[in-house]
């Protein structure tokens, strides 16, 4: 398996140094493993200007109770909780407070860091996967370059 390392945005396309044209913004995603035994963690590090598309979480071995699980950036808690209770793909549905929506449209001009807390009484199984799927932008939220390099 391989890794790619690249600073955004993408230029595809025949014009190369018309601003803004022909460029785009990749999906990207970082998967975070948890499961019954760490409760509270880091689930990924944003990078600066990042818009949040969508968190799934993945439930691969069903948890032995009731399970929420929260995620928080900074102070700020980004979600309400999911409940797992099978095994599948829950989509993790977003708080409504403005805190909330302003941090899923631009994480900030630093690195944002994206925690968890995953709570359940008597929990003794349970495994999944906390998705993450972004759009990298620059620092301040651009989204289209102004200028190429060379």
């Amino acid at each position: 398996m391989s890794f790619s390392t690249f600073s955004g945005p993408i230029r595809s396309g025949t014009v190369r140094y018309n601003p803004g044209r022909n460029t785009g913004l990749a999906l990207l995603g970082q998967v975070t493993p948890v499961a019954f035994g760490t409760l509270t963690g880091t689930a990924c590090i944003l990078p600066a200007g990042a818009i949040i598309t969508r968190i799934t979480f993945q439930t691969t071995v069903v948890f032995s109770a009731a399970t929420t699980l929260k995620l928080t950036i900074g102070s700020t808690d980004i979600t309400g909780t999911v409940t797992v209770t099978t095994v599948g793909v829950a989509t993790i549905t977003f708080a409504t407070t403005t805190a909330a929506l302003a941090l899923l449209a631009n994480v900030g001009s630093t690195d944002a860091t994206l925690t968890y807390t995953l709570a359940g009484a008597g929990l003794t199984t349970g495994e999944g996967n906390i998705i993450v799927e972004y759009i990298q932008r620059a620092p301040n939220g651009a989204q289209n370059p102004t200028t190429f390099e060379n």
